[in-house]
């Protein structure tokens, strides 16, 4: 089934059209990325607008979708009307979670159908991927483990954290990568205990962790890896709370299959840090979905109470932080099977020191 077929799936008694307005949803559906546009599909028909920038993109590799183009009078309102006279709609799947008020509002005045709220099932299919979203992102996560191995004999004492950041970004790039899935987080010393730190002018010194998370798009898909590297020397106290939250990783991955409840696999790796006593400082979900957001459900957090389907794509990133110290978090993203995961990261996790 491709993936616009799963979408006409969803149509019946209570919608009989979808509106995609997010790029997220439009590359799902036409399984091919086109920076600007809005698509609608129906079984009677399906149409993809897009402006004069990428028109002949769009006509060139999109498939199941009738392409025209916007502009010169002709707008996405008066073209989207058109279509729903022509197929007959009288009401419109949308995706609420990514429409800003101004946007809706736009089209609920202007368009001659219905709207209502559908982010949650159009999304849906996402959860599970397919044999050739997996081989994206196998190569995205190549291109990531080879950027960590480029940029580790770059990194040393004296640069700054928006340096080592650079040098990161840049071996991101030599290696494959097609765009960044997110703003790197490259942080170090005490810097380290904020899980989502932004890199400044701190001087990396001896005796410091830094902490690189990052991940790359590859033909729409998302990479995402941690790795927690030491300069020098560590103390007693930084080499045991690395081996906890590595311990409290491979718990976690050893808990991970589909059919398993997210929050299940969170208990698994939580309770390796809570039985040592560092419980208060691992504040945010054990994981979470990947695809062609970095971001995606279904969700590997402490209340989550969705089921990990065969073929999800999530992360497995424990961590412990105290303020003012050092943190530490070591991430991996895994594809859960029936009976365990395949690991896409092959970086080394143990303790490397610089």
């Amino acid at each position: 089934m491709t993936n616009l077929e799963k979408y006409l799936s969803l149509l019946g008694d209570e919608i009989d059209g979808l509106l995609l307005t997010s790029r997220y949803s439009r590359h799902y559906g036409a399984q091919f990325d086109i920076a600007e546009g809005v698509a609608i599909v129906t079984k009677a028909g399906c149409r993809y607008y897009t402006d004069s920038r990428y028109i002949e993109s769009a006509e060139n590799n999109l498939r199941g979708f009738d392409v025209r183009m916007v502009g010169k009078g002709r707008g996405y309102y008066e073209q989207l009307n058109e279509a729903i006279a022509d197929f007959q709609v009288h009401s419109l799947g949308y995706e609420e979670n990514y429409l800003t008020v101004a946007e809706f509002t736009g089209y609920e005045k202007h368009l001659n159908a219905a709207l209502v709220p559908y982010s949650g099932k159009i999304n849906h299919f996402r959860g599970a991927k397919e044999a050739w979203e997996l081989e994206r992102m196998r190569k995205a996560q190549e291109i990531t483990d080879a950027a960590f191995t480029e940029v580790l004999p770059r990194l040393h004492t004296g640069m700054t954290e928006l340096q080592a950041q650079a040098e990161l970004i840049y071996c991101l790039y030599k290696n494959g990568a097609q765009g960044l899935s997110f703003d790197p987080i490259v942080v170090s010393g005490p810097n380290t205990s904020m899980p989502h730190g932004v890199a400044g002018e701190r001087v990396i010194q001896d005796g410091d962790f830094l902490t690189m998370d990052f991940g790359v798009l590859y033909q729409g898909y998302c990479s995402d890896m941690t790795r927690t590297v030491a300069f020098g020397h560590v103390t007693e106290e930084m080499e045991r709370v690395y081996n906890i939250v590595a311990a409290a990783q491979r718990v976690g991955i050893a808990a991970s299959k589909a059919g398993v409840l997210g929050r299940e696999v969170d208990a698994a790796a939580r309770k390796v840090i809570a039985d040592v006593g560092y419980g208060e400082y691992f504040g945010h979900g054990y994981g979470h979905s990947v695809g062609l957001e970095v971001h995606e459900l279904p969700s590997v957090g402490g209340s989550a109470e969705n089921v990990m389907v065969e073929n999800a794509v999530a992360s497995a990133e424990p961590g412990i932080y105290l303020p003012g110290k050092f943190g530490v978090r070591i991430e991996d993203v895994v594809v859960y099977k029936p009976g365990g995961v395949e690991n896409l990261t092959h970086s080394p996790k143990n303790l490397i020191i610089l």
